[in-house]
């Protein structure tokens, strides 16, 4: 079956929309599945595993008819409109797509064949969750993943080169938001959050575009001139997202960059004045919102002639919200079996359990400061061989008798794509926003060359059980020996 799914038009509306994108995948394991979109924040889908072509699509009535074309030429049987304008389905009805899904709005209706029934109470819930009832109606069973994005080994590599001589942890600030004035905090407030933050902790990075570039007087620019990246107009959407995720925390207003933080894993601070966080705001494992107190906000207006809301919030709130998310603490990661407890191939009994040699040398790299986080693949799970209560088990006995801080799995099997299964990072980034982890400060230790890909991804050092080390008194000797800790 060859599906296509409109995509929506905004880079934050194209972020929100991934885990709706993901559920028809879900609906639709077995199809080619193609996405039509603006060309600006095609991007994000070249990284994207759930789509397998993407179509790019332009405004204008040349680019119609390129779009029907092309929608013709691709012999799809279904359309998902996830846009909710009339034109969309107009597209889709022209091409001869005989099957076509979107909510029932903007006077398109009987352009639909299957209408998702719609009221002005459905844009009173979150974006994401507006987008993902589309395929929702069809399996009411399913739910939301969170919106991950994972950029290239590669491109993280080449981000985190760039900035390499720049002082960690490195804030991004991200100015800017192209709806319009009343959901832009003042940039000298931004201004002053640089100053302190170069002062008191690392650099900063400005993201954007042209117009969001802060005006910064001579002292200023003298005195951050070591301290600061401008990067504002410099940078392709492709370029930002590799650039983003090698930072450790971004500032910014309700805006596309915001979207693109929480979906990359950073920590944020989003500062909210004429909308709503209910509606836009960052989803769970993402950070802080600071938000105005006037009884104006929220007013959804573009321009205002006040702007109260944004006004209202000081440096010092902001500068607080912050404080409370800055990366502080360092970690050894550890891979589960094969270097902590020997390997039983898809470990499932007691019986079988055998922890490994020098397990309490751990307790000298807590009392150097250091967190213990277990990061294991547990396929097992989803192959139906191991009991998920028995992998809490065996993780629980690590905090509660090795002093673990915590353990976290992934239970899918390799072929669900899922980004919590290493070598991808999305395990590592929870465990960054719950506990304030500097991952460039931190190391993850295991017996696979995936342990080491994902020491490499989140940019921590990697030890190789096998090969940089024979048991874990040697990984302890070989952190103490980096940190010119005396034997």
């Amino acid at each position: 079956m060859n599906i296509v799914i409109r995509g929506v038009n905004w880079l934050g509306d194209t972020i929100m929309s991934i885990p709706a994108i993901r559920g028809i995948r879900e609906l639709h394991p077995d199809a080619r599945i193609s996405i039509l979109v603006r060309k600006k924040v095609a991007p994000i889908f070249e990284i994207e595993s759930s789509i397998d072509e993407i179509i790019v699509y332009e405004p204008g009535l040349k680019g119609k008819l390129k779009g029907i074309k092309n929608l013709k030429d691709g012999g799809f049987q279904r359309a998902y409109l996830l846009q909710n304008a009339l034109d969309a389905a107009l597209i889709a009805f022209i091409a001869g797509i005989p099957e076509r899904v979107g909510w029932d709005r903007d006077c398109r209706g009987f352009l639909l064949t299957h209408r998702v029934p719609y009221n002005r109470e459905d844009r009173k819930m979150h974006h994401i969750n507006y987008f993902f009832e589309i395929p929702r109606r069809f399996n009411p069973s399913l739910l939301p993943q969170y919106p991950w994005i994972n950029p290239a080994l590669k491109d993280r590599i080449s981000s985190r080169n760039e900035l390499k001589s720049l002082k960690r942890p490195i804030l991004a600030i991200a100015p800017g938001a192209k709806y319009g004035v009343t959901k832009r905090w003042e940039g000298r407030k931004f201004i002053e959050i640089i100053r302190r933050f170069t002062k008191n902790f690392g650099s900063v990075v400005v993201l954007g575009q042209n117009d969001d570039r802060l005006s910064f007087n001579s002292q200023e620019r003298e005195e951050l001139k070591e301290h600061l990246f401008d990067f504002t107009g410099k940078t392709s959407l492709y370029d930002l997202i590799s650039l983003l995720s090698e930072c450790d925390l971004l500032l910014c207003n309700d805006s596309g960059i915001m979207h693109l933080g929480y979906a990359l894993g950073v920590p944020l601070v989003a500062i909210f004045g004429s909308t709503s966080p209910e509606l836009t705001g960052p989803p769970r494992l993402a950070g802080k919102v600071v938000r105005s107190a006037v009884e104006c906000s929220p007013c959804f207006k573009s321009r205002c002639s006040h702007i109260r809301c944004m006004e209202s919030i000081d440096v010092e709130e902001v500068w607080n919200a912050l404080l409370e998310i800055i990366p502080t603490k360092r970690a050894v990661f550890f891979d589960r079996d094969g270097t902590l407890c020997r390997d039983a191939h898809y470990l499932s009994r007691w019986e079988d359990f055998e922890a490994l040699s020098h397990l309490d040398k751990l307790q000298e790299l807590k009392e150097l400061g250091f967190l213990l986080i277990g990061i294991t693949n547990q396929s097992g799970i989803a192959r139906g061989i191991i009991k998920e209560d028995f992998v809490r088990e065996v993780n629980q006995l690590f905090i509660d008798k090795y002093s673990f801080d915590d353990f976290f799995y992934c239970p899918h099997h390799p072929q669900d794509s899922c980004f919590c299964r290493k070598p991808k990072p999305a395990l590592a980034l929870v465990a960054r926003y719950k506990y304030r982890i500097d991952f460039k400060k931190s190391y993850m230790v295991g017996d696979k060359e995936i342990d080491m890909e994902f020491a490499n991804t989140i940019g921590a050092k990697g030890i190789l059980i096998g090969r940089d080390a024979n048991n874990l008194a040697q990984v302890v000797e070989i952190i103490k020996r980096d940190l010119n800790v005396k034997r």
